[in-house]
């Protein structure tokens, strides 16, 4: 269910001028961010629980999701290349799932890694706490790249719809509004980072059993749909 031409094709599209930029300034930002807290306020767990997980997991993780996942189908599709891909002989679910972990794993490196450096720099994982946020982007990585692969499989517009639910859902909603907080990637993800710091200065509102299974149901159901969908298009292309 893997397919190496396909892998290298949308690594060469995620990974291009214009998205790397954007990719490589994500991380560099929490990075700059990082050596001047710690300069500035020493090692402190509270303050990089905060930086942690008010900037890289709720900001930078998304977003670069929305960057990675989009980007694995969108542009095929709007410029129409897209054609090109569905007429050889590689089955529709083969090519999602196959985006899908290339979007992982562009996601993984852009996002977890940085805030698991990241974290060392802040306070030298002190209560564990770089690994707890890493291990938490690293989780939400792969429900966000589910979702915005689905965005670029369904409309146009993926980027901005993609932004909206980055900034909006999960940054406004996910945290002020209780009865959202349910329905957050980033609380679900938080659910395994509280598990591993131990609780105290890491908190989610779902348990670590419900979150862990509406990120896999999630990334399933976003996945499957995004494959139902490509059959579509193949029809449509057909005709």
């Amino acid at each position: 269910m893997f397919h190496p031409t396909v892998a290298r094709l949308t690594y060469r599209a995620l990974l291009g001028r214009r998205r790397a930029l954007i990719l490589f300034a994500l991380p560099g930002l929490l990075l700059l961010m990082a050596i001047a807290v710690r300069l500035l306020t020493g090692a402190d767990d509270q303050v990089a629980a905060n930086v942690l997980g008010g900037f890289a997991l709720a900001t930078m993780v998304p977003l670069v999701g929305v960057i990675a996942g989009t980007g694995a189908i969108g542009p095929e599709i709007d410029d129409g290349a897209i054609v090109y891909l569905l007429a050889k002989p590689v089955k529709r679910p083969t090519i999602i799932l196959t985006k899908l972990i290339v979007a992982i794993g562009v996601t993984v490196v852009f996002s977890a890694v940085p805030t698991l450096i990241a974290g060392y720099v802040l306070n030298g994982n002190s209560q564990q706490i770089a690994v707890a946020y890493a291990a938490a982007a690293a989780v939400a990585s792969i429900a966000y790249s589910g979702l915005f692969l689905l965005f670029g499989t369904v409309t146009r517009h993926a980027v901005v719809f993609g932004l909206l639910y980055a900034l909006v859902w999960e940054s406004v909603f996910g945290n002020l509004v209780p009865g959202a907080r349910t329905l957050s990637v980033q609380q679900w993800a938080l659910a395994l980072a509280q598990k591993i710091a131990g609780g105290g200065l890491v908190t989610s509102d779902v348990g670590l059993p419900l979150g862990m299974t509406l990120l896999l149901v999630v990334t399933a159901a976003a996945t499957w749909f995004a494959a139902h969908k490509l059959r579509g298009l193949t029809l449509a292309g057909d005709e």
